[in-house]
Order: C-alpha cells, then structure tokens, then sequence
C-alpha cells in the first residue's frame, strides 16, 4: 500500500464515450439544505446534468444507486456549471448552466418521498438568456460592488465580454485585439475582470471602464457618442507570461493576502492585485488543471496541481509538500466537504471517471516478524564481494553495459537498388548543366514478426542528391506483414555528395508503447552520378594505392565505363562526373599498383573508395581472403590545407562583401559586380577584421526588417489621419528599405548554399585522408572510427558552430589523452568554450601534429589506460614533445619535410603502363 497514493473514498465512471472539461464540474449546496454538505455537479458535453451526494458504506465502495440525485439531459452541450445567487429578490443558491448559445438558470429542490425511496430532486428553469454568439465560458461575481446578487459575465469565441444582470442583459463589450479567448475570472478586490490573451498577456479591465466604453468595432454613430459619453476601452495592466494559460482562479483566504493564480503550459504564475509577480514556479510535467484551496501559515497559499502524468501535487506556494498518484489524468479538481468528511479531493477526467479521494494511507494491522540475529562473518563478505565484482566487470567487458541476448527482431528492414536507371527520369529543377540526369529506384521493404504501430520511414542520402520522397507512416502493421515502399534519387546540385552511401531509418512503437529504431544502409551506384569520360594525361593531383596481388583489369572492376577492347585487359579509365570534373584511373600490368589523378583533390574521393571496395569484393569472390591496401606515399596535407583555407575563407567573404554594400549606400542591386571590381583591395583590408562576425549580415537582416516595419507604421498613421499630411518622401524610404530586405535576405540564402557547397567538398577531402592515414598506417576499423569521429563531428557547417574549431577541440584532446608523451601535455587546459578561429594555422599545426605521431608508433584509443603517457619505442631520430612556441616551431620543421613536399607525388613511384596516354588528348 503506498502512502503516496491517493485514496479513493468514491468513484464512478459517468456514461458512455461522453467528454468532460475544466468547466463541467462544481461543488456546491446547491439544494440549500444549510447543512454545509456540497453536492458534486457535473455537466457532459453531450448534455448531460448530474448531481451527485456520495456516502459510501465503507471507504473504497464504488458508487450506489442513491448517490444520484438527479440526471437531466439537457440535449444542448454543457460548457461550464457555476452555482450562485443568479435570481433577483432572494439569496438562495441558483445553478446557471452555460451552453453554447444560451445560458440557463435552474433551482434545485428535493421534496420528501412518502414510500421508502427517500428524497425526489427536480430542476425548475428560472430564467434563461439566448446568445448572439457562441459562448467560450463565465464567470460570476458581485460586479461594481452590488450586494446580496451575483452577476455574470460571459466570454464569446470572437472575444466579447457580455455581462448580464441576473434577468436582464446590461452591455456587451469587445476586448481590444483579441483574437482566440483565454481563461476568465473576476476579482472582487479589484472590481475587475482577468483573463489571458492570445498574445500570451495576463490582461486586468476594470469593471467600471467595461460598463463605461464604447465598442470599438461600432461604425454608426449613436447619440450618445455624438454627446462624447463613450470612453474607450483601456487596460488596467498588463503581463507578459510567454505561454498560454489553461486556468485563472483569484483567491483570498485570512492568512494571506489576495492574489491572481494563472496556471500557464509549463509555469505557475502567482501575482499581486497590480500585476507584479508574487511568485513563479517552473512545473517539471505538463499541468492539466490547478486550484489553490487554503492558507495553512500567514502569508502562504496550498495550491493543488494536476498533470498528464497521473499525479496531484500539492504547493505551498513554490514548495512541493506532497504528491500523490490518481488512477486518471484530471482536467478538473475541487475540495469541498462530503458526508462530514472535510477537505475532500474531487477529479474529473476527460472521459468521465469521477473520483472523492484523500491523501495519506489507512492503517495496516501487519506486523513483520522478527528476523533472527546471527553473527556475520565479514570474511566471507569480503570473499563474497570480491567474486560478485569479478563477474560484473567481466560482464561489463564482453557484454557492455547492456546484455545483449540473441532474438528474433520485431522488425527486418532491407534495402534494394535497381540495377538499371529509370525509364523515365525523375529528376527536376536540377542545377547540373547535363541534358538528362538520370535517376535510379530504390525499394525499401518492412517485414514485422509482432504488431507494431506507428510506423514512420525516413530516408536521407547525401546532398546534392535528392529523393521524390523521404518519408513514409503506417499507423498500423498486422504479425508477419510486408510492406515495401519506392522512391527515386537523382543528383540536383552541379558538386559532387561527400558519400554515395544511403541511410533508412524506421522508428516504431511496440503495443506495449515501448519506441524502437531500426535501420539500414544501401549504396548507390557511381554511375548515378558518373559517366565514363576520355582519359588525361596530365594532371595537378595524383595518388598511387599499392596492393599485395597481381592487379585486375579494369574492365572487371567498372563494367560500363569503358569498351571491351580485344584483349579483355583495359588498364586506363576516364570518368566524368555530371558537374564537370574529370578523374583518371591507370592499372599497372607489371607492377601492383593503382594510379588516380585529377585536377581537383577533393574528386579523387569517390573514385579512390570506389576502387578499393570493388578490390575487396572482386577477390572477396576469388576466395583469397588475405588481400590488403596500403600507400606508401608522403600524406597530401598542403592540398588539404588549401582546402581548409578556402572553406574558411568562404564563410566570410560573402558577408564581408554585402555589408560593405551596405555601408557604402549602394541600394541598387545591379551596382553589385562593379562594386567588386573597383573595391577589391577595400573588402580584403577589412576581411580580418569582419571575418569573426559572421553574424553581422544577420543582424543587420534585423535592423532593416525593424526599419521596415517601423516606416509601415508612419505611413498607416499619415493614410489614417482625416487630415491628409505629406508623406516627406517616406514611400520612397520604404521602397528603398524593401530593396535593402531583399537583398540581405538572398546574401543570406546565397551564403548558406556557398557555404554547404564547400563544406561537401571539405567532407570528401576529409574522407580521403582518413583512408590515406588509415592505409598508411593500416589502422584498425575502431582506430578509423575515432579519426572519423574527430575530423567529421558535424553534418553540416554553421555559423554559430564551424567545422574548424570542433576539429581543432577533437584532435587537440587526442593530442593530450591518446597521442601525448609526457604529463606536461596531459596537464593542458583546453579551452571548454568553442568560438570561431582567427586563422586556420593552429588546426593545420595540430593536424600536422597528429600525423607525425602517428608515424613514430602513436595508437588511437578512447580507453582510461590510453590517458597513461606512451613508454613505446620511438624510431631513431625522433624529436622531443614541444613545450614550447620555439620548440613547436622546430617540431613543424621536422614534420613538414614528411607531410609537406607532395609535389613529388607526380614525379615518384611512376607507373610503367602511363605510356599509351600519350597518344590520348584531354
């Protein structure tokens, strides 16, 4: 039995798929008894009247048949129930009744039955007033301090606050700029009403102003307006909460002092009569309904919260005192005092389980028995401790943290890609300058063992290509069902992708509600995105990848891209990507050697991967399962530092040009290409200083849209006036200030593209040299995978994170834990706090660093005993760890010799076979 736990006094479940809200219950005596016994009222919105007296026999009994006093279907939608003096002449307790275009009063009275079925209950319709618009909900009170009556006020859908005085209707009034209507209540401290708008503002109108104004969306003028006695309608005050409300209750108990509830989405909001906050409480669960009910200590109010995790807790004012679990979600909660019994809790959800409950527990009459003492022996609890942690730490090791148990999965996904492109390409608004960019259909196929429920495919491939479509739901899958989905990808943009390696992805649910995830990857074809091109004989960058088997025929390996000539032995491809750029792959037929040359660094990538792959496969079919790569070649690090240098360079340069732009007064956007050429020594003088504040066209994005709005304003108040004044030449400000938007707004869009398109490229130079370290240092797949995770932490490159200061922070961390050589480097403090770089030579430094540890025997690993400094053999020659910028600096001069000379790459390691490009022309 828990004691946080609430304990249910009585319960029952009101009809059938009837709906209840905030506003459908109330407790109150409402038959005047005088006895101070509430009855509990509940109203449906199907139209159902309820009012219930529950005593239950013994605590936890469910409902008896004479706990109903009375069920009228009323046949209208029941909004809210409120119980007060509404009828004029007498102070007896009324029950009004509030639908959606009326508002009914009721009295409520019992008379003695003469056989044993005890008291009859009836309802008699006092009065009732028709609305002229659809009602939202009420709230009553003594308005401008009437005595012994109650008046009420009820709020429409459009946001009009009609008061009616018992019988009679007094006024209607428009709340100003109301769009959707929020909580209502009235304070009678204050005389005035409080509600909370769509502009997430606690808003306060005084009552007297409400009776006094004018509507403002009269257009006819009336006497009285002609005689000046309307007032318009102003607030009292105002607060900006930054949420939605759900509920305003406004209490005043004897040991405090009055105050304003507003429970919003995420907050608890407790203010004085003026607005200013009392107090603030951040709520950890989504609330779903509240009521302050006492004051226990001067100066505190309890307050009763309720959330969508089935829990009721209780605040004195921010302080948690108890929280205590409900068998429903309750979108209502009042205390009132049932069959004698005070303080009692009564909920109502949203599908009609009503439940009285009381917090704390009943009394146990168990008793444990008493365990027989015997001395302990903490030998033996030592042996016995030491076996246990044994075998979790073995555990830990072979298993990790989690034991993975072999099972069926629930779900198997597979991934198939047609062979052969699209008869009909699916490609549009592609920006690569061939006539026809094919496309290729990819199958993703579902087969689920148990049921499974909301289903949703995403697939993502690297940009530029592009899917027709990357996202699939199913709300439901039967056992043992298939369900395969179609798609097509093509290349849009005129660069190459990074990868040509796909992922789909399937998130689903279990009928348990546990969230499960499974995936799986497929590779696209090179040809998607390749087509074969004339070989070249020269070009700017070239790598040599040696084997350990005699080398195959490249007609084997790229079936497709050239003829079979007549020997069945092609040792010289040309490929041609659809953007333009030209790579060219040589065999050497006496040699065990691959060639891959190209004019730009980063397209060697794709084809170096691809050739390497088709290798493993090819002799993976062969049987031989000893095949290796390997490059013996100085590392291409000044070809990748030029790569770095301009992607970083770029971020800016855009910026830097339209701000000058802008600071030069230049509006119109024509005057752009001659602006570059005549100041292109004024944009580089200021690159270094405006480099770092790459958010200054953004901001300056800001400025105009404010200047913008702002001259809008100036010239809806000259269109207003009655009085026509000139304009002073503000529409020619705006036409100007809108050019000035325009032209930010594209600099901005033109930027971020500029800006992926070399981070795509940077992203394929980057993967070339992990393979190239990886081959050159035959690293294991987990040593690769941590080169991966330090060079290529982001998916995509932004201005408030850059790939240069992550990968300067990644690499600078394995300098100090994995790859250091004394304590000195492990004592480093490394910045915790990632800001953009003046320049790239520190991450080429570490780079440089990290290579050159790594070719004097540095292993790559993440365990604790890595962080331990290195005592491995180095090679003769090596130099000593820098702790210095004199030391650092010789340390680079050893390094470049090894990693900076790359130009030799064309002239060493030739390849015999080169010779029949001679004859051929690029």
């Amino acid at each position: 039995m828990s004691l946080f736990k609430a304990r249910d006094w009585w319960s029952t479940v009101l009809g059938e798929k009837e709906e209840f809200d905030q506003g459908c219950l109330c407790l109150a005596d409402v038959d005047n008894t005088g006895n101070g016994q509430d009855k509990v009222i509940v109203g449906s919105f199907m139209g159902y009247l309820r009012i219930f007296n529950p005593h239950p026999v013994k605590t936890g009994d469910g409902a008896q048949a004479e706990d109903l006093l009375l069920e009228v279907h009323l046949r209208d939608p029941i909004l809210q129930v409120e119980v007060g003096k509404f009828v004029s002449g007498t102070e007896m307790l009324h029950l009004a009744v509030l639908h959606s275009r009326k508002l009914c009063v009721y009295s409520v009275s019992g008379s003695l039955g003469n056989v044993e079925h005890g008291t009859q209950y009836q309802i008699k319709l006092m009065y009732e007033h028709n609305l002229q618009r659809t009602a939202c909900n009420m709230t009553y009170g003594s308005f401008g301090g009437v005595k012994g009556r109650d008046l009420i006020c009820i709020q429409s859908m459009d946001g009009m606050l009609m008061v009616f005085e018992q019988e009679s209707y007094a006024f209607g009034r428009f709340l100003p700029g109301s769009l959707l209507p929020g909580p209502l209540a009235y304070s009678s401290r204050t005389d005035s009403f409080i509600t909370v708008s769509s502009c997430r503002q606690v808003e306060s109108y005084k009552y007297q102003v409400l009776a006094f104004a004018t509507d403002a969306d009269k257009r006819q003028e009336t006497e009285q307006q002609k005689l000046g006695s309307g007032k318009r309608l102003v607030v009292d005050w105002t607060l900006n909460i930054g949420e939605q409300a759900l509920d305003i209750c406004i209490v005043s108990f004897n040991q405090s002092a009055s105050s304003v509830f507003v429970l919003g989405e995420r907050n608890f909001f407790c203010l004085k009569d003026n607005g200013q906050i009392r107090f603030m409480k951040k709520l950890d669960c989504s609330p779903s309904c509240f009521l302050p009910y006492c004051s226990v200590s001067e100066g505190t109010i309890n307050t009763l919260i309720g959330n969508h995790n089935n829990m009721l807790h209780v605040y004195q004012d921010v302080t948690l005192k108890w929280a205590t679990q409900l068998p429903h979600i309750p979108v209502a909660v009042r205390v009132g005092c049932l069959h004698d019994l005070k303080g009692v809790i009564v909920t109502l959800s949203d599908d009609g389980h009503l439940q009285c409950s009381y917090l704390g527990t009943d009394p146990s009459l168990f008793q444990a028995p008493k365990v027989e003492s015997r001395e302990l022996n903490y030998d033996e609890l030592d042996v016995e401790l030491k076996e246990l942690q044994k075998i979790i730490k073995d555990v830990n090791k072979s298993q990790g943290v989690w034991p993975m148990t072999e099972r069926e999965d629930d779900l198997k996904v597979s991934a198939v890609v047609s062979p052969n492109f699209d008869s009909v390409s699916q490609s549009t608004d592609v920006e690569v300058g061939a006539d026809l960019v094919p496309s290729v259909t990819v199958k993703v196929t579902l087969q689920n063992r148990v049921t499974l429920q909301k289903i949703r495919l995403s697939v993502y491939v690297q940009p530029p290509l592009v899917l027709t479509c990357d996202q699939f739901t199913f709300e439901f899958m039967a056992p043992e069902m298939t369900r395969t989905v179609g798609f097509s990808v093509y290349l849009k943009g005129s660069y190459l992708p990074s990868e040509l390696e796909g992922n789909a992805v399937v998130s689903y649910s279990r009928p348990t509600g546990i969230p499960r995830v499974s995936q799986c990857k497929f590779r696209l074809p090179l040809k998607l995105i390749c087509l074969p091109g004339q070989p070249s004989k020269t070009a700017s960058h070239k790598l040599t990848i040696d084997t350990n088997k005699s080398p195959v025929s490249l007609l084997s390996l790229f079936p497709g891209f050239a003829n079979q000539s007549e020997d069945d032995q092609v040792n010289v491809m040309g490929f041609r990507f659809l953007g333009g750029s030209r790579v060219t792959l040589l065999a050497s037929k006496t040699s065990q050697r691959y060639r891959i040359q190209s004019e730009q660094f980063e397209d060697l990538w794709l084809i170096t991967n691809e050739l390497i792959i088709r290798l493993q496969e090819y002799f993976e079919k062969q049987g031989i399962k000893d095949f290796a790569c390997s490059f013996s070649g100085s590392m291409p690090l000044q070809e990748y530092f030029e790569l770095i240098d301009h992607h970083f360079e770029r971020i800016y340069f855009d910026l830097v040009s339209y701000l000058m732009l802008l600071k030069l007064g230049l509006k119109e956007v024509n005057k752009i290409p001659s602006f570059f050429s005549n100041h292109v020594s004024v944009l580089h003088t200021c690159t270094e200083k405006l480099r770092i504040n790459g958010e200054k066209l953004e901001e300056l994005l800001s400025e105009r849209a404010v200047q913008f709005r702002a001259i809008q304003r100036r010239l809806l108040t000259r269109f207003k006036d009655k009085t026509p004044a000139p304009l002073q030449h503000l529409d020619t400000l705006l036409d100007g200030t809108y050019k000035q938007v325009i032209s930010l707004a594209d600099a901005v869009e033109e930027n971020q593209d500029n800006l992926f398109q070399s981070f795509t490229r940077l992203k394929s130079a980057t993967h070339l040299v992990i393979l190239l370290i990886g081959l050159w240092q035959k690293l294991s797949a987990d040593q690769i995978a941590i080169l991966e995770a330090a060079f290529l932490p982001l998916q995509q490159d932004t201005q408030e994170l850059g790939w240069e200061e992550t990968v300067d922070a990644a690499i600078s961390h394995l300098l100090k834990t994995c790859l250091s050589k004394s304590s000195k480097e492990q004592a480093l403090n490394l910045s915790s706090q990632l800001s953009i770089p003046k320049d790239t030579s520190r991450l080429k430094k570490h780079i440089t660093l990290l290579c050159d540890r790594l070719a004097k025997g540095g292993r790559l690993c993440l365990s604790t005993d890595a962080a331990a400094p290195q005592t491995m053999v180095m090679p003769g020659g090596c130099a000593t760890i820098p702790e210095s910028d004199l030391e650092e600096r010789s340390v680079e001069q050893d390094s470049t010799e090894l990693f900076t000379n790359h130009k030799h790459l064309i002239v060493e390691t030739p390849i015999a076979e080169v010779s029949p490009l001679q004859g051929v022309s690029e």
